[in-house]
C-alpha cells in the first residue's frame, strides 16, 4: 500500500466532522465509538449507524 494512502485513512473528513456537530444530540448520542469513527474516516458504514442517519442521509 502507498504511504501517502495509508496516511489519508487515518485523517477525519472536516466535512464528515461539521455534519457530525450539527446533528442533534440525540442522535449522537446513539453512536458507539466504532460508529463515529467510520462516519469520521469514510469507512463503510455499518448497517445500524446507516439506520440511525437514515433520516439525515441522501441516496445518490
Amino acid at each position: 500500500m502507498d504511504p501517502k494512502t495509508a496516511l489519508d485513512k487515518d485523517k477525519i473528513i472536516p466535512e464528515r466532522m461539521a455534519v457530525l456537530r450539527s446533528l442533534p444530540t440525540e442522535i449522537k448520542q446513539q453512536f458507539s465509538g466504532e460508529e463515529a469513527r467510520s462516519f469520521l474516516y469514510g469507512e463503510a458504514l455499518p448497517e445500524n449507524l446507516a439506520e440511525k442517519l437514515k433520516d439525515y442521509l441522501v441516496n445518490e
